[in-house]
């Protein structure tokens, strides 16, 4: 259990050191964004592939806990975008083809695009509105890697592909959602009330 231990602690110090790298400038464009989407009863549509569009899902949840109007890409009750309806695209290369895509047509019918990724001048970046830099070494990156190293020293077999940015974008959306909790007024128990109640 020595390799669990290594990567836990590895992983955990990675998440600390990387706040330091991440843009309060641009969190708070994030935070901006959406409480004037909720305010003006516009939609949330989350994108993301893979692990990624797992952290989107979590973030979704959150989001409609908070009385957002929030879809997320591929289920079959997503409605039409229309013009400053949001969509939150989460790809750490940033060049994941299915978020670029749908990120384009999404610009394409007027909504606003924010991105989460490793790499602000990747496609995904490069037609964003907002770009939300995330540390972390992603599945198809070489050049990162060094800065990696650089944060915590953390090598492939302790945090393997893209589990560095994943679990960092989940941390950041997370607290994300606790800034919109104050900033809306919203407490645990608002959220508690449009928790699901029919489970299995």
């Amino acid at each position: 259990m020595r390799v669990f231990r290594e990567s836990y602690m590895a992983i955990s110090k990675f998440i600390i050191n990387a706040l330091d790298r991440i843009s309060p400038e641009e969190v708070g464009s994030l935070v901006d964004f959406l409480i004037k989407t909720y305010n003006e009863g516009k939609k949330v549509l989350i994108i993301g592939a893979g692990r990624s569009g797992l952290v989107g899902r979590a973030f979704a949840m959150r989001l409609m806990h908070l009385g957002f109007s929030v879809y997320v890409l591929g289920e079959t009750i997503v409605p039409a975008l229309n013009p400053e309806d949001v969509v939150v695209a989460i790809s750490g290369s940033g060049r994941t083809k299915l978020v670029v895509t749908a990120a384009e047509v999404a610009k394409s019918v007027g909504a606003r695009v924010i991105s989460l990724t490793t790499f602000p001048d990747s496609p995904l970046g490069k037609i964003s509105d907002l770009v939300v830099r995330i540390p972390g070494r992603t599945k198809v990156s070489a050049e990162d890697d060094y800065n990696v190293r650089q944060l915590v020293g953390i090598y492939e077999p302790l945090a393997p592909l893209g589990t560095l940015f994943e679990l960092t974008a989940m941390v950041v959306l997370d607290s994300v959602i606790a800034e919109l909790m104050q900033r809306l007024g919203k407490t645990e128990e608002d959220l508690k009330r449009m928790h699901a109640n029919i489970e299995i």
